[in-house]
């Protein structure tokens, strides 16, 4: 069997022609499968080791990887060119995930929207709660998205043991929880004819729009607010089995 099984999350991709050099380069086939969202992709790599999914994983995150650190589903690997990675994004040190890529998640917001209507952007996290931006916030499910996830690290790094009661005036004020980033993005976001205009996303998120609008951009519709934003890390795995 000439294949290599990537386990990866709902969100990856790689350009046709870097799928094929890594074929041509390594003499095999590259088979992507996709398991949801980025917590979705940890709970079933943990949950199914011993009968791996797949040869190799790529998703799991700074938010969810003590929990793929607690299981047995991961090889150690040290790749060669580990040295030439800044200390700060070593995150484990088990020797079995390999830091690859390094973003950060902000809450997004559709300019437009907020412009024809003269409200001001929400200045940082405490304002999300507050009532100018009330039923206007989607994020998603901390327990099955990374994005979901960090942007509730972000509330606990920024309020401490206030964070419960910051979660109660967030509910309290409407907020919108989606299952994944697709759904929030895609189906909740007013960008994408959605009925919110606040969305927990990337702060890559709005050059993507242009990238992928197929010419009809030539500026984004969202911007970030970078005073709610915290640096995710992803990580490459071998899983064990393969």
């Amino acid at each position: 069997d000439h294949r290599v099984v990537l386990g990866t999350h709902d969100s990856w991709v790689l350009p046709k022609k870097l799928s094929a050099r890594f074929e041509q380069r390594s003499g095999l086939t590259l088979q992507v499968v996709s398991n949801g969202d980025a917590g979705q992709l940890t709970n079933k790599l943990v949950l199914t080791a011993g009968d791996p999914l797949g040869d190799v994983s790529f998703g799991v995150d700074n938010t969810f990887l003590t929990r793929a650190q607690g299981s047995a589903a991961f090889d150690r690997y040290r790749p060669d060119a580990l040295g030439q990675v800044p200390a700060g994004l070593r995150l484990d040190a088990t020797g079995r995930f390999t830091p690859v890529d390094e973003s950060s998640v902000c809450v997004n917001a559709d300019a437009e929207w907020f412009a024809s209507r003269g409200t001001p952007l929400p200045s940082d996290l405490a304002s999300l709660a507050t009532p100018p931006y009330r039923n206007l916030l989607v994020v998603e499910n901390p327990a099955t998205s990374s994005p979901g996830l960090a942007f509730l690290a972000a509330s606990r790094a920024v309020f401490g043991s206030g964070t419960d009661d910051y979660w109660r005036r967030l509910h309290d004020n409407g907020v919108a929880v989606a299952a994944s980033w697709d759904d929030a993005w895609n189906s909740r976001y007013t960008v994408n004819g959605g009925d919110r205009p606040l969305v927990v996303s990337y702060a890559s998120s709005p050059p993507a729009e242009v990238v992928y609008s197929d010419g009809k951009l030539t500026r984004p519709e969202s911007t970030v607010l970078d005073r709610t934003c915290f640096r995710q890390v992803e990580f490459v795995a071998v899983l064990a089995g393969t």
